[in-house]
């Protein structure tokens, strides 16, 4: 799978506030970038604790659900958009359906 944007990532692990899930986020990195899945079902297979919020839409708990990182999955070209990645308490006040790509 191809990721979009990895770098959105290694920028949030440069705040002092997310340097805590480098490790967790560079660990999830090289597994999706290895993975090649089908659709929803198969990716459930690899992550038991991944919420699918819609057929593109999917939530990962990082850092044993200390953070989430969502996601939208193009599985027919093999993409993964970042779209949100924050603390639990931070994810508990969105809205994972509608929340948008940042910029």
């Amino acid at each position: 799978m191809r990721i979009i944007k990895t770098g959105t990532l290694k920028d949030y692990c440069r705040q002092p506030r997310y340097r805590n899930a480098q490790k967790a986020l560079q660990a999830w990195i090289y597994e999706v970038k290895y993975s090649n899945w089908i659709n929803s079902a198969e990716l459930k297979l690899k992550y038991k604790n991944a919420s699918i919020i819609s057929s593109k839409r999917v939530v990962f708990n990082i850092k044993g659900n200390e953070y989430r990182l969502i996601v939208d999955i193009e599985y027919k070209l093999k993409i993964v958009f970042i779209v949100w990645f924050g603390p639990h308490k931070e994810y508990e006040k969105i809205d994972a359906k509608e929340v948008n790509y940042e910029s």
